[in-house]
């Protein structure tokens, strides 16, 4: 499990389990039980379980508690801490639809072959007021058989995401897989969560027909990223696919440009530079691709200048801005970039990790061979797509000695890059 993002609190493990096992009500201003819940999730030991256990068994009723409850539930699900599923399994019964939810992710998380668990997992189908998605996961990803039935009265479920899930559900349980085209069709959702959904609902039913369509799916990269990553975890090892079947929709995600991907947004007209800069803001990542696309298009030119301008106003701190325009200035082949693009391939904020590949991307796109050294030293970092987007980017300055560095890289993926590299015997 990948923690980078978890410990963002100054917290010891004892200091954790001292304030999560503070009353609600002697909690001060300053400190928060909630944040000790998360931060637990860095300490895999029994007395960190131990402590998730207890607050979850606290069950004094005001939102604070029940706040930290649903988030000791995550915890343990992501802990993996099969000593808490006597707990867990208690909280489906709960008033709280939101701790219900987490309690049937956790188990799915957990995992148990437990006819009893599972079909109390599977009596929540009829319960109102869930969040089914979760629900039918837990029960597809444990092949609870017997639920087939009532998941598949979901199929025709008037919310897209929960019909998608319950069509991926059924394909999996049953391994028939006519209907996965309508899983397929949401990765055009117009609601950006449902497309990220869909990716899912595609990794779960290990659709690996899918993989160029979630390439080019106008979500968030980290979103597309991950399910081609997993989807070729599951298939690769089990011969369904090999590296080359998941090659190119890893490479033209990880490439990332606007005109590769299946825009569900569109302009009446061509708006004014000004208004694209500001759609670099927004969180439905298929509006950033648009308005990048109509920049390269439109105001190529003009751009660079206004994408300094918001970098020095705002970007530098968005990191969602932050992404589109180091992709922007690659895109654009903008050699006065190139320090900033520098700043940013070595920035090691987690919050900014992204904006690391894709300013390997970007300095590959200018063409600049002074740029080999400090791709090359991204080479050693720990972060699988940073090194699998320099060795892009070395391979488009005609640079592949990075192959020799990256030979004995632990991650697959960059193993499986090098090993296929046609030329690596030469150097």
């Amino acid at each position: 499990m990948d923690k980078r993002f978890f410990s963002f609190f100054n917290l010891t493990e004892d200091q954790a389990i001292a304030l999560l096992d503070t009353p609600q009500a002697e909690i001060g201003e300053e400190d928060s039980r909630y944040i000790a819940a998360s931060h637990l999730v860095n300490f895999p030991t029994e007395q960190s379980i131990q402590a998730l256990i207890r607050a979850v068994q606290q069950n004094e009723p005001g939102l604070d508690n029940r706040i930290v409850r649903r988030k000791s539930v995550e915890t343990l699900g992501r802990l993996q801490a099969a000593q808490a599923l006597t707990v867990i399994r208690t909280c489906l019964q709960d008033e709280d639809c939101y701790t219900v939810e987490n309690a049937a992710w956790a188990i799915g998380e957990i995992g148990t072959t437990n006819a009893d668990i599972l079909e109390e997992v599977a009596q929540l189908l009829d319960r109102p007021g869930q969040t089914y998605r979760v629900i039918i996961h837990t029960l597809t990803k444990l092949n609870y058989q017997p639920a087939l039935e009532r998941i598949r009265r979901f199929t025709e479920n008037t919310d897209p995401p929960t019909a998608s899930a319950a069509i991926a559900a059924v394909c999996r349980l049953t391994r028939d897989y006519s209907d996965m085209e309508k899983v397929v069709d949401m990765l055009q959702h117009k609601n950006v969560l449902g497309r990220r959904l869909s990716i899912q609902d595609l990794v779960d039913a290990r659709y690996y027909d899918a993989l160029l369509n979630i390439a080019r799916c106008p979500v968030s990269l980290v979103f597309r990223l991950r399910g081609i990553r997993l989807l070729a975890f599951e298939g690769i090892p089990s011969g369904a696919i090999t590296f080359a079947t998941i090659q190119p929709a890893l490479e033209q995600t990880l490439r990332d440009y606007p005109g590769d991907l299946d825009l569900v947004h569109s302009y009446e007209e061509i708006p004014a530079l000004s208004f694209l800069i500001r759609e670099l803001y927004e969180t439905d990542f298929g509006r950033c691709y648009l308005a990048s696309k109509t920049i390269l298009e439109h105001y190529s030119d003009s751009a660079p200048a206004a994408l300094f301008a918001t970098y020095a106003l705002e970007a530098n701190n968005d990191y969602g801005a932050h992404f589109h325009v180091m992709k922007l200035f690659g895109w654009l082949k903008h050699s006065p970039a190139y320090d900033l693009l520098l700043e940013s391939l070595h920035n090691t904020q987690p919050q900014f990790q992204k904006s690391r590949a894709a300013a390997a991307i970007a300095l590959g796109e200018l063409g600049e061979v002074r740029a080999i050294p400090e791709l090359k030293a991204s080479l050693e970092t720990t972060i699988w797509d940073l090194k699998y987007a320099a060795l892009m980017a070395l391979e488009k300055l005609g640079d592949v000695s990075g192959c020799k560095i990256a030979a004995a890289d632990p991650d697959w993926l960059i193993q499986a890059k090098v090993n296929n590299y046609p030329i690596l015997s030469t150097i």
